[in-house]
């Protein structure tokens, strides 16, 4: 007693002392150090990962998709069709502004003159130019006109035979023109026919002619008359 009032009262035991974290890492049983604790995520790592990630693009589906290849393919034949109908337009009317022009040879030509075509001879220097036949024939010099007055077919002359032939349906003629055969119903037409003032030679004119059911022949332009 002398000694608690001597020296105040005796201290109280120590408690159990309160646990610390310790920051010292733990060794285990089998004495190797243990990993150190990992700190806590930053602040920007974290809302990097709080961060909502983007929406994925739209794809289109394969139905869109071959819609939308169908409208362009129809679109680009519609296109084409309008194309060549305008084409067509502009070509027809160009047809219309400028229409074909059948291009006859002249009816009035010169043939040479009267000698050199002999007596009982058919010169047929001018049938395919012309289609014309400058005949020389019991004396007289005549223009026959090459086409059949059957169905118009080009006869030819037939030398070896003395005959105008056509070869379509038959036909034949005489030297003279007038038809003995076939289904022709009348003899070949003449050309009028002239000795020209200026030169002298032979000169045939196609736009008048002459026929001999008619009585035409004996007209003096039917005809040149030789010495």
């Amino acid at each position: 007693m002398a000694d608690e009032t001597k020296d105040g009262p005796a201290p109280e035991p120590a408690g159990p002392a309160e646990s610390v974290p310790s920051t010292t890492p733990k060794m285990t049983t089998e004495g190797a150090r243990a990993e150190p604790a990992k700190a806590p995520p930053s602040a920007p790592a974290a809302a990097a990962k709080a961060a909502p990630a983007p929406a994925p693009k739209a794809v289109p589906k394969a139905g869109e998709d071959m819609s939308r290849r169908g409208f362009f393919s129809w679109a680009a034949v519609a296109w084409v069709g309008f194309s060549a109908a305008i084409g067509g337009c502009v070509t027809a009317m160009g047809r219309f502004m400028f229409p074909n022009v059948l291009f006859e040879p002249p009816t009035t030509f010169k043939a040479g003159y009267p000698q050199d075509v002999g007596a009982g001879v058919v010169d047929t220097r001018f049938v395919d130019k012309y289609g014309v036949w400058i005949v020389n024939n019991e004396g007289k010099l005549y223009a026959l006109i090459a086409i059949c007055t059957h169905l118009g077919c080009p006869p030819a002359w037939l030398d070896t035979q003395n005959k105008f032939k056509c070869p379509c349906h038959g036909s034949g003629y005489y030297k003279s023109g007038i038809n003995f055969e076939g289904p022709t119903p009348r003899p070949l037409e003449r050309a009028r026919i002239f000795i020209s003032p200026d030169d002298g030679q032979i000169v045939v004119d196609k736009a008048q002619k002459f026929q001999w059911e008619l009585g035409q022949w004996e007209d003096p332009n039917s005809f040149i008359p030789l010495a």
